[in-house]
């Protein structure tokens, strides 16, 4: 199997012209809904430590395990939403619409819970689970609308306007909580509004279909047609039969495991710079303004060079960021920490599903990329609620040190189970 990255195929017919050059209309498109989208959940996302943590008096245990498991309660539905996306025509965007209107809809059960914790917690489940559902079948559109060869930069144009959106989050909320004398039912109603106008961008402008390219060079007719391929069973498990995805899921479930969440960086970072509340929301602006320019560079870098450099590359970044949040405070570090934050998740994101996606067949792309990303929903799972606790026990400085060497020893053996960058 060829894993295609940089450059064409010595034996793949001419590309027609423009082909690779333009972003599709459909990742345009994703890329409006994901801006919006986006917007609506950091805004949620940016005050949530805050409301958890100095709000409601969670300790860092309790905080580490409930984030773990919201986030890992999306690999519950990843799964279930990458298959009903690929049965069938035209699933793409509705299975994915359900889930962004399932997280509209969450904001309202974050009004309505007024402070109760089992009331939170079944909003921040709708959320996660809606996030679940929708992100399969949207980064399969994404995938069957560029050729392979342009993935990483079709993905990088995506990932930026959702890092705009990220960017635009924090400070809705800043100008909603600043307006309100700290009212955080302000920041839940204009969340929801926003998250119901991303749906409204969906339905009217992302095609119904999946948008397979029609370029014979970059989806040729046999790897779609293959009797093989298009039985149920075969797709429902052909995925982690594959060698070459399986060893994708296992390095990227690992590197998972040895991080700690971005919540407890930005609380890490309000603790050492003694930061007011009100200021909190403002933290994630640094690293979603590296990511945002970024993005479509490293995209573009991986396409030329390969992506399983970048993506290494990229946690190796993150690990700078733990050590310097460790053994630098201040705030000079805290900028470069953010910067760091940055660069990992422009060169991860986007780049770890250019890296996958090739390698599954058109038909099971949205279900293979749901099981690579409930792999690596579980293993951050399991790193949010480890470092909570060793937070808890040992303090915070303690348990940065042996998130390091557990990252550390992780890219070590990423570094050894990765694929390069044509397999044959």
């Amino acid at each position: 199997m060829y894993l295609a990255t940089t450059g064409r195929r010595p034996d793949a017919p001419p590309r027609p012209a423009g082909v690779g050059r333009r972003v599709p209309g459909t990742v345009i498109a994703l890329g409006a809904v994901s801006l919006v989208t986006d917007v609506s959940s950091e805004m949620v996302t940016a005050v949530l430590p805050l409301y958890l943590v100095l709000g409601l008096g969670l300790s860092p245990l309790q905080f580490g395990f409930l984030d773990g498991l919201f986030n890992g309660a999306t690999a519950l539905v990843r799964l279930l939403g990458g298959r009903l996306a690929d049965r069938g025509g035209g699933r793409h965007r509705t299975v994915a619409g359900v889930g962004y209107l399932l997280s509209a809809l969450s904001r309202l059960g974050l009004l309505l819970a007024g402070g109760a914790a089992g009331g939170i917690a079944a909003a921040l489940t709708a959320d996660r689970l809606g996030k679940g559902v929708r992100t399969a079948p949207r980064d399969a559109l994404i995938s069957l609308s560029a050729p392979p060869e342009a993935l990483g930069r079709a993905f990088g144009v995506h990932r930026a306007m959702d890092t705009t959106g990220a960017m635009l989050g924090p400070l809705v909320a800043f100008v909603v909580l600043w307006a309100t004398a700290d009212a955080y039912d302000a920041v839940f109603v204009v969340s929801f509004a926003v998250g119901l106008l991303g749906v409204l961008v969906l339905v009217l402008f992302v095609p119904a279909g999946a948008a397979v390219p029609a370029v014979p060079a970059v989806v040729p007719k046999p790897a779609r047609t293959k009797p093989a391929r298009t039985k149920p069973a075969r797709r429902r498990g052909g995925a982690l039969r594959d060698p070459v995805f399986r060893r994708v899921v296992t390095a990227a479930a690992l590197l998972g495991a040895a991080t700690i969440g971005d919540s407890f960086v930005y609380l890490l970072l309000q603790r050492g710079l003694d930061l007011p509340p009100v200021l909190f929301p403002l933290l994630p602006l640094g690293a979603a303004a590296c990511y945002l320019l970024l993005a479509v560079p490293a995209g573009r870098i991986a396409d030329r060079t390969g992506r399983r450099v970048p993506f290494l590359c990229g946690h190796g970044a993150l690990l700078a960021a733990y050590l310097t949040l460790m053994l630098a405070p201040g705030w000079p570090a805290a900028v470069l920490t953010l910067v760091l934050l940055g660069v990992f998740y422009a060169a991860t994101d986007g780049v770890l599903m250019a890296l996958a996606g090739p390698v599954l067949p058109p038909e099971g792309r949205a279900g293979g990329l749901a099981v690579l990303q409930t792999g690596q929903a579980l293993a951050r799972l399991v790193g949010a609620a480890g470092f909570g606790a060793a937070w808890t026990w040992w303090g915070p400085r303690p348990a940065l040190a042996v998130s390091a060497l557990a990252l550390a020893a992780a890219l070590a053996a990423a570094w050894r189970i990765l694929p390069g960058r044509e397999v044959a």
